[in-house]
C-alpha cells in the first residue's frame, strides 16, 4: 500500500497499521544520538518522530536501533563533534540516555505491544572494531552493551567509548536483521512526504534484477542500492556544480535521472518515485540496502576509524571512484521531487540548539546584555 501523511499535533499520537504501509517490516530504523546541549531533555528525538508521523508513518512502525553514543573528553568548552563536553553537558549526559531509551521503548515497542512479557530487556556484550589489530598491545575495539526487548522491536546500544557516527552505524548494521535500513542523525526532520513503500518496492526490483543477472534495457537498467533524502543544499542538485563542472557525471545524470513508475499492490495505483544519481554517499537521511551498506562502506575493521563521519571519509573515496566511472558500484541516488525544487530535511542543529526552553533563555540573556550595553 502506498502510505498517505498523517496530521498530527502533540503528543505523539497513536497510528494504525493502514496509515503505516505494508513494508515496515523490511525496514530497520538507524537512529543515532550523542551528547547535546538540549540534554537531558528528549525534545529533539521527540521532534524526529512528529515529523514520521506526519510525513512518513511506516518509520513509527518498524524496528529500531538507537545508538546512544557517548563523548571522550570533558572541557571548558564543548566540542560536539570532535567527542568534547562541558562538565554541565557530561553530569545530563547520563539522564538524557535514560530519556532517549523510554521515549524509544514507548513508541515503538509499548504503544504497540502492552504486554510485559514482550518488552522485557534483555542485555548481551559485543565489541566494535575498528582500525588495524597487527599490534598485540592495541585491541582497537569499543566494548558495547546491547539491550533488546523479548520482542526484537527495539534496540539499544550503549558504547564503553565514543564511537563517532560511522562506527555507530555500523555497529548497528551488524544487529540489523531486515534487507534495508533508514539511517537517521537525531537533528534531521522531515519536512514534506516519503514515499516509503514505493520505495522499497522499487529497492526490492532492483535487487531482484542484480541477483538475477538479468540484462535489462528498461527502468530498472540501473541498480538502487542508497537513496538519499534532499536538504536545502541539496536542491536542484542535477544541475549544480558537483554535477555539471565534470562531464562524466552530467553523462550518467542524463541517461539515467528519471520518475521511476511503481505499482502500489492491492490498490490498482501505481506510484511515481523521482530521482537523480547521486555522487556521493552522505551522513544525512538515508535509505539503503543493509547487504550493500555492509559490503561497500564497512567491508572491514580498516574501513571507518573510531570517531570518523561515513561522509568525510568513504563518501569521498566513493566520489572519486564515481567520477572515474565506477557509480554503478555505489548505486547512490537522490530523492528528487519537483525537479529538485522541493525541501524534504530540516536541520534542527543539534550541536547547538539548547531545547525551547533554553533557546528562550538565551534570547533573554542577549536581550539583558544589548540593554545594558545601550545604558
Amino acid at each position: 500500500m502506498c502510505p498517505h501523511a498523517v496530521s498530527v499535533t502533540p503528543p505523539l499520537p497513536s497510528i494504525s497499521q493502514t496509515q503505516t504501509g505494508m513494508h515496515h517490516d523490511l525496514v530497520t530504523l538507524i537512529f543515532t544520538t550523542s551528547p547535546t546541549p538540549s540534554a537531558p531533555s528528549t525534545e529533539l528525538l521527540t521532534s524526529v518522530i512528529h515529523s514520521f508521523r506526519k510525513h512518513c508513518p511506516s518509520l513509527t512502525a518498524c524496528r529500531v536501533i538507537l545508538v546512544l553514543d557517548t563523548y571522550d573528553r570533558i572541557s571548558t568548552q564543548a566540542r560536539l563533534k570532535k567527542g568534547t563536553v562541558t562538565p554541565d553537558g557530561a553530569a545530563q549526559f547520563g539522564e538524557y540516555k535514560e530519556n532517549a531509551k523510554n521515549l524509544i521503548l514507548q513508541e515503538y515497542s509499548r504503544r504497540l505491544h502492552p504486554d510485559e512479557e514482550s518488552n522485557e530487556l534483555v542485555i548481551t556484550r559485543a565489541d566494535a572494531e575498528y582500525g588495524s589489530d597487527v599490534y598485540a598491545q592495541q585491541t582497537n575495539a569499543v566494548p558495547l552493551t546491547i539491550t533488546k526487548t523479548r520482542n526484537g522491536l527495539v534496540t539499544f546500544i550503549e558504547p564503553a567509548q565514543r564511537l563517532g557516527f560511522g562506527l555507530a552505524v555500523r555497529s548497528a548494521l551488524r544487529l540489523t536483521e531486515t534487507p534495508y535500513v533508514w539511517v537517521q542523525q537525531h537533528d534531521w526532520s522531515l519536512v514534506s512526504d516519503i514515499p516509503l513503500s514505493p520505495l522499497l518496492d522499487l529497492m526490492q526490483e532492483s535487487d531482484s534484477a542484480s541477483k538475477a543477472d538479468q540484462d535489462f534495457r528498461q527502468t530498472l537498467s540501473v541498480p538502487v542500492k542508497y537513496v538519499c533524502f534532499p536538504s536545502v543544499r541539496m536542491l536542484s542538485y542535477a544541475t549544480s556544480d558537483h554535477v555539471m563542472q565534470f562531464s562524466a557525471l552530467r553523462a550518467l545524470t542524463n541517461i539515467y535521472k528519471q520518475n521511476f513508475s511503481i505499482h502500489c499492490p492491492g490498490t490498482g495505483t501505481s506510484a511515481k518515485i523521482p530521482l537523480t544519481p547521486m555522487f556521493f554517499w552522505f551522513d544525512k537521511p538515508h535509505i539503503a540496502s543493509t547487504e550493500h551498506y555492509l559490503k561497500h562502506v564497512f567491508p572491514n575493521r580498516l574501513s571507518m576509524l573510531r570517531g570518523a563521519f561515513i561522509e568525510d571519509t568513504v563518501g569521498h573515496r566513493a566520489r572519486t571512484e564515481m567520477k572515474g566511472g565506477e557509480w554503478k558500484k555505489w548505486a547512490s541516488w537522490l530523492y528528487y521531487p519537483d525537479e529538485g525544487k522541493q525541501l524534504v530535511l530540516r536541520h534542527l542543529k543539534g550541536r547547538t540548539w539548547r531545547g525551547t526552553d533554553g533557546e528562550e533563555e538565551q534570547v533573554m540573556e542577549w536581550k539583558r546584555l544589548n540593554a545594558l550595553a545601550a545604558e
